[in-house]
């Protein structure tokens, strides 16, 4: 038992000293390293964890480990065992070499699957490389002061020709300080004006459709550029609706959109799930269900995943433009509860939920990146402004106010710039043309 706390006790104990001195400075030496990476290296770590290679090592080096620790506690037990004919003392120490063993490599199993795990999900929802600018360690976003992520909700429901992005939302955040505003754009936002090239030649006076299955607004261009190869040449199947979509939303915002994430409805529900559920204060009564089926009460509730997707879902008694503000919160929530302990929790329920349910286009080389700028998110400031009436008229939108509004969302007077975190949440009523933090809305 010493010789599993302390490598070469046992060793000592039977007079073999130099065994015994070089397996404890093995012991020591082997502690030392890991308490490095765990405390010198330790912001580290999750970027490393996103990285295919390194966890590749991790396994190797995790099971290398907790195989030498396992022959040295059998190594110890073969050296002080009892003599055969100590039968009850040969079993008992017998049976607590097995158990001493068991106590390393079931750890070590669990780690090793989570490491699999974990590059399994990277190596399913990231690309491996790259063919924009390459990624640079000292500047991954190449001098960018902002990167701006897609955010959709997609919804393909049964008896609906193919998927509807029912929720888009741009994420702008700030590389330095993770602070971000959220860009909410209504799914009815019509007369679109797609990018130049083959789209806007087919559409000159903006989207509208094609026959009855698609009238013409923001949320079919997604499946639309996927059905139409022709909208985006030379773009590969699957990848042509995103490709449209986020330089549409470019040219609405005015701002360059790198990068999406889109998550199945269904998928987000069980990612929900996987997490233990989301807390979120509900300000009124929310009918949810085909029928009515269910209410969610008013007050500060933990949501499973079924309840959360009708809570950003329900347009019963409300509009699309009161979903759209739940939507942002309940985004607001699961970044905010999706703490380390939780998905460590729960990792192997939601690496099936995320591959299941996500789609991006972030290539891996990024990952450690943002990794880290979603660590400044977390504890930065988050505000949000929607394009819904009565700031925008979503039959005959005013691009250039759109365009105004995204300008002063992000570069506010400095006045603005200066107030403190907590001077939003005294706003009395947020209006739809003030970026409010987003906190202050939700509760």
């Amino acid at each position: 038992m010493a010789s599993t706390l302390l490598w070469g006790v046992a060793h000592l104990a039977v007079e073999r000293r130099k065994t015994g001195l070089a397996l404890m400075a093995a012991y020591v030496l082997m502690l030392a390293g890991v308490l490095t990476v765990f405390t010198a290296y330790s912001t580290k770590l999750l970027s490393l964890a996103v990285q295919p290679y390194w966890l590749a090592w991790l396994t190797v080096g995790v099971a290398v480990i907790a195989l030498a620790w396992t022959g040295v506690i059998v190594w110890s037990f073969l050296l002080v065992r009892p003599e055969r004919s100590d039968t009850v003392g040969r079993f008992l120490t017998t049976t607590l070499t097995v158990a001493l063993c068991a106590l390393i490599l079931a750890p070590t199993a669990y780690a090793t699957r989570l490491a699999y795990l974990s590059r399994d999900v990277v190596n399913t929802l990231f690309t491996p490389s790259s063919t924009a600018a390459p990624v640079l360690a000292q500047d991954p976003w190449n001098g960018a002061e902002r990167v701006n992520f897609l955010l959709l909700g997609g919804d393909a429901a049964p008896g609906r020709p193919g998927v509807r992005t029912d929720s888009m939302t741009v994420a702008s955040v700030d590389v330095e300080t993770g602070a971000t505003v959220l860009f909410g754009l209504p799914r009815n936002l019509q007369r679109v004006r797609l990018p130049a090239g083959p789209a806007r030649d087919r559409f000159p006076y903006g989207f509208t459709g094609e026959g009855p299955d698609t009238p013409g607004l923001l949320n079919e261009i997604y499946q639309f550029a996927e059905d139409h190869p022709e909208m985006v040449p030379g773009v590969e199947k699957g990848k042509r609706g995103s490709t449209l979509l986020k330089a549409t939303i470019s040219d609405i915002l005015g701002i360059p959109v790198s990068y999406y994430a889109m998550v199945d409805m269904k998928g987000f529900a069980e990612i929900i799930d996987a997490m233990g559920g989301v807390q979120v204060t509900i300000k009124d009564p929310i009918v949810y269900g085909k029928y009515r089926e269910g209410l969610l009460p008013a007050g500060t509730r933990r949501l499973s995943g079924q309840e959360a997707l009708w809570y950003g879902r329900s347009r019963t008694d409300s509009d699309d433009y009161v979903r759209m503000g739940r939507q942002k919160c309940l985004l607001n929530a699961v970044a905010k509860q999706a703490d380390p302990v939780t998905v460590l929790n729960s990792f192997e329920r939601l690496a099936a939920a995320t591959k299941r349910a996500i789609s991006t286009d972030l290539p891996q080389d990024l990952l450690p990146a943002v990794v880290d700028l979603a660590g400044k998110v977390k504890n930065a400031r988050l505000r949000s402004l929607s394009f819904v009436p009565p700031l925008i008229n979503t039959a005959y939108p005013d691009w250039y106010l759109i365009r105004r509004k995204v300008k002063e969302a992000l570069d506010p007077p400095a006045s603005t710039r200066t107030a403190p975190a907590h001077a939003a949440s005294t706003t009395p009523t947020p209006t739809p043309d003030d970026p409010l933090t987003l906190d202050a809305v939700c509760h």
